[in-house]
């Protein structure tokens, strides 16, 4: 903003025509027609933004951990952290006493499924033949139905332990999806007992998530759709896009922040969870009057701008303006779309 003071001795010297109104014309023959800018005033979607820190995470649903379904022990390590996978590739083999069990539960209730089936059909051969009482057919019903009972739970058993089982007892760990691997905490040798604690871990780093730590203040700022930029301190230059696509519903109580999400793709797999980011949120701003802060002069404690009334004629107008956005301020009263006014050079119009 302009402030009307000290104006240099040839400035104060140019000739302006003044009229009953008010306005000021600028001759043809004036120097100072060089020394102004006359520009529309447009509407413009202000590019007001909100700067937080952030960091790089993986993809909650892209990250797998590997557990053991049964106890045993560690007979081979077959990959390395940081080493590609794919899915299925075998990561691990365990000599599993469990493993054992259930493939043997599995071959006992398989035949004695086949000798209840046996039995029911000799029941019924012999009470048609009129040698066997109902309760014996009734009887053998009841085996067979336990027989069928059994072998479903022994298949569930052994299903549960997926496609991992082998003959001998052997359990070979997959990997559940193409991936990296990200953490092995596992060697050959290794006795296997706490089921809960992950073996390796398989991270797919194809998509990540951008995660941005809005501060209590600003949350009624933000919402799903919103787009956003990040720049990376460790990425000089690399500029990334988004859009918000899920927000955590609780603050962080240690931090009182709430965590956006924003889903990056990450094809090349360059950008590495844990790297900081600067968020740059784009608020949801109506559009506007812009003008440069150039052509804002303060006059009687009022801010006002030259409008253009006719070529080369000006009229100070009073205006009201909201906020800065840059090199630019929002008008909110004084002016109209498409109107001229001076936005550079109009403290030479000094008419008082």
């Amino acid at each position: 903003m302009v402030y009307l003071a000290g104006l240099p001795a040839w400035a104060e010297k140019t000739p302006l025509i003044v009229g009953q109104d008010g306005s000021l014309t600028v001759p043809e023959d004036s120097s100072l027609r060089k020394r102004l800018a006359v520009e529309a005033v447009q509407v413009v979607v202000p590019k007001d933004t909100l700067s937080v820190p952030g960091a790089i995470v993986t993809e909650p649903s892209r990250q797998v951990p590997i557990m053991a379904p049964v106890n045993g022990r560690v007979m081979a390590l077959s990959v390395v952290p940081g080493q590609h996978v794919t899915h299925g590739q075998p990561l691990a083999t365990l000599m599993a006493g469990d493993m054992a069990q259930a493939a043997t539960d599995e071959e006992k209730a398989r035949a004695a499924l086949v000798l209840a089936q046996l039995a029911m059909a000799r029941a019924q051969q012999v009470k048609q033949a009129g040698g066997a009482a109902t309760r014996d057919v009734e009887a053998a019903r009841a085996a067979l139905a336990q027989a069928q009972a059994e072998e479903r739970r022994a298949q569930d058993r052994l299903a549960s332990l997926g496609e991992s089982a082998t003959a001998g007892g052997k359990l070979v760990l997959r990997s559940p999806v193409d991936g990296v691997v990200s953490a092995v905490n596992m060697a050959p040798g290794q006795n296997v007992t706490d089921l809960t604690a992950p073996l390796l871990s398989v991270e797919n780093l194809s998509e990540i998530w951008a995660v941005a730590d809005v501060p209590e203040e600003d949350v009624d700022e933000i919402h799903i759709g919103q787009s956003v930029s990040l720049t990376l301190p460790g990425r000089e230059g690399v500029v990334l896009h988004g859009d918000i696509a899920a927000i955590e519903p609780d603050l962080r109580s240690e931090t009182r922040r709430l965590r956006a999400m924003i889903p990056l793709p990450n094809p090349d797999e360059d950008l590495h969870p844990n790297m900081f980011a600067t968020v740059s949120i784009q608020l949801k701003q109506p559009p506007g009057l812009m003008v440069p802060q150039s052509a804002l002069l303060m006059n009687n404690d009022n801010v006002t701008v030259f409008v253009e009334t006719a070529p080369w004629t000006f009229k100070r107008r009073k205006i009201g303006i909201s906020y800065d956005e840059g090199e630019d301020t929002r008008v909110l009263t004084g002016l109209n779309a498409g109107e001229r006014i001076v936005t550079r050079g109009g403290v030479l119009l000094n008419d008082d």
